[in-house]
């Protein structure tokens, strides 16, 4: 290894038990554990929420709590998979201040899932193109376009780390959506609601527990994602 390379993540889990320093540590990340810090800096203080909202500015408090709703919804859900030889990850930190939801790692693969929380809203996938998701009537979001770039990364830093390739399947995850129709039907992103996530065990086996545990591994270090 040449002066000042950090040694490959997959080889320290090969070689012995996996120490991580605790700062370098994603497994203790909670659902949504960026966003709790988002909303831990915003103004505390009631005369200052006060104006905020008089002056229009709250909106931002609102989609911040609900997006922290479904990401909590869907995270619970993924961490019930947990039993079945599946690796869940939260809230993976990515550069430029991206975050990757949710990383689920089992016997049937590697899925990188994104959460869509418009709660109690009807979406339409793929519509008016295929990066975006339609909310209710006119609202538009490109939940598709994140949710496929979120995998892509994540399958480069893990083929990096890891030493071999890892494809990594991007999933949106719909919390507690209205009614789910298509525009266009994405052939590369598996659309689940958050209580049928239970639908990954079924996919087939496409990985060893050993692959799982190495894939694991080099997934939880913080320094896996620092180039991605």
């Amino acid at each position: 290894m040449e002066p000042g390379q950090e040694p490959n993540p997959a080889r320290r889990r090969d070689s012995g038990p996996l120490w991580l320093h605790p700062d370098d540590d994603l497994a203790p990340n909670r659902p949504g554990e960026t966003l709790y810090g988002l909303l831990e800096r915003r103004p505390a203080h009631p005369a200052r929420r006060l104006a905020r909202a008089l002056l229009g500015r709250d909106g931002e408090a609102v989609a911040l709590r609900r997006r922290l709703a479904g990401e909590q919804s869907a995270g619970a859900a993924l961490d019930r998979l947990t039993g079945a030889g599946w690796q869940v990850l939260h809230s993976i930190p990515l550069p430029g201040a991206a975050t990757l939801p949710h990383l689920a790692i089992g016997p049937a693969g590697v899925f990188g899932c994104h959460t869509v929380g418009h709660r109690g809203r009807p979406l339409r996938i793929g519509d008016p193109d295929e990066d975006l998701v339609r909310v209710g009537a006119r609202r538009t979001e490109p939940h598709l376009r994140h949710c496929r770039r979120g995998a892509a990364r994540a399958a480069h830093a893990l083929t990096r780390g890891c030493g071999f390739p890892v494809p990594v399947t991007p999933v949106l995850i719909c919390v507690a959506a209205g009614r789910i129709g298509y525009g266009t039907v994405p052939s590369d992103v598996r659309i689940l609601r958050d209580g049928d996530l239970d639908r990954l065990t079924r996919y087939g086996a496409v990985l060893t527990p050993d692959r799982v545990g190495v894939i694991h591994g080099v997934a939880r270090d913080r320094r896996t994602w620092r180039a991605v």
